[in-house]
């Protein structure tokens, strides 16, 4: 198989991250929240080595503002129904994932309203149009950084300066660029943070985490839900203290001691090589398929300002059909559809049947990509003219 789903969720996996899978689960799979024997013990070390290396990852000074969550879509949960309340406005853009659109459209409902501000047909946002819809009282702008459409990297520091010059909070969903590229907390001036393990962090599924910047303290961010915790346990009340107040119950702590393997792996070899060969493999992608007649190439046509998600459409296929036979006729993974953003697809003018969308990961090789490219290529001489 051809993988060029890693968007969607990394594969093949660095080794380190099965053998720890079943290592952790036979020798060290105790609960956290009691160490009172060597199990909750391991399991407790494991949970803390992972914390401390995200914080690594990001340049932070304190690991506990690195809250573990199920994936990005719980952070972004956490970060925006937590920080909201009736009467609060925020602001969005048409790029969002439906797990941005969802919890702002549910906040709706008890008094939050919401501005969404366009992008340009590249998938860029417009800087002054954030600045435009800001109000008086706007709690919370919230961007993504890299489009899981088409690749586009927002200019989340400028974006940023604009957010904390108005006295607001700056949320950022990370979900394509943890593990991608190589940058902290510090480079974006975000407030909030959220991303998943599973994506270029080359972790497990069911995990991810949500950071929370200096400028957010805990009574500002209420949890989204209450329970056992490590420490605190005699009162009836959620702990304030870092990171229990938002880590109630057990954790996924296998899932977890793995990610901290992944990140291990990314350590040794360094977020600037995964960078650099997704570049390479993103720009041969793009330049193959740009080639091809009947392809149209919705990524950014700037290498600094793309990941590597690169999406396209095809005349005479609609995507789902083309993903399909690419699938049983050639072997290549990739994704077709809306992609869970389906105002991004209609800025890039392809709602509301989607795109094609191929994204390597750190083990696709050039090959690979010329085989793809191969395949799109033979596909787009037979077009099946559907409706």
């Amino acid at each position: 198989m051809i993988y060029l789903d890693n968007a969607n969720a990394s594969w093949p996996k660095p080794e380190i991250v099965y053998q720890t899978l079943g290592e952790f689960l036979r020798g060290a799979a105790g609960s956290p929240v009691s160490t009172c024997h060597r199990m909750a013990r391991e399991a407790a070390r494991a949970v803390e080595q992972t914390r401390w290396g995200l914080a690594r990852l990001l340049g932070l000074d304190d690991p506990s503002r690195v809250i573990f969550t199920a994936n990005a879509t719980d952070g972004l949960n956490l970060a925006i129904k937590g920080l909201l309340s009736p009467g609060d406005h925020v602001v969005t853009t048409v790029l969002e994932h439906n797990s941005v659109r969802r919890p702002l459209r549910a906040l709706e409902a008890i008094g939050v309203s919401m501005t969404k501000v366009p992008a340009s047909a590249e998938g860029f946002i417009d800087l002054e149009a954030i600045r435009v819809a800001l109000r008086p009282n706007t709690r919370l702008v919230t961007v993504t950084h890299a489009s899981n459409v088409n690749g586009a990297i927002q200019p989340i520091r400028q974006v940023a300066d604009i957010v904390h010059e108005h006295g607001a909070l700056l949320l950022v969903d990370a979900a394509q660029t943890v593990g991608a590229l190589p940058f902290a907390l510090a480079d974006l001036d975000a407030d909030l943070l959220a991303f998943s393990g599973h994506r270029a962090l080359m972790g497990p599924p069911g995990t991810g985490a949500l950071v929370i910047g200096s400028r957010v303290e805990p009574s500002d961010l209420s949890p989204l839900r209450e329970g056992g915790t490590q420490g605190d346990t005699e009162r009836d009340v959620q702990p304030r203290g870092l990171p229990d107040r938002y880590e109630a119950g057990s954790l996924n702590t296998v899932g977890i001691a793995a990610l901290g393997a992944a990140l291990e792996f990314l350590h040794q070899i360094g977020i600037e090589r995964v960078a650099a060969h997704a570049r390479v493999l993103a720009d041969r992608l793009v330049q193959g398929l740009s080639a091809i007649p009947g392809v149209r190439v919705l990524s950014p046509s700037d290498t600094r300002r793309r990941v590597a998600v690169v999406s396209f459409v095809v005349d005479g296929w609609s995507p789902a059909d083309l993903g399909d036979v690419l699938d049983r006729s050639f072997g290549i993974a990739c994704s077709t559809g809306l992609h869970c953003s389906p105002d991004a697809c209609r800025t890039l003018g392809v709602f509301p049947r989607g795109t094609v969308r191929f994204s390597p990961g750190f083990f696709t090789t050039e090959q690979e990509i010329d085989l793809a490219i191969a395949a799109v290529h033979e596909l787009a001489r037979t077009p099946l003219h559907l409706a």
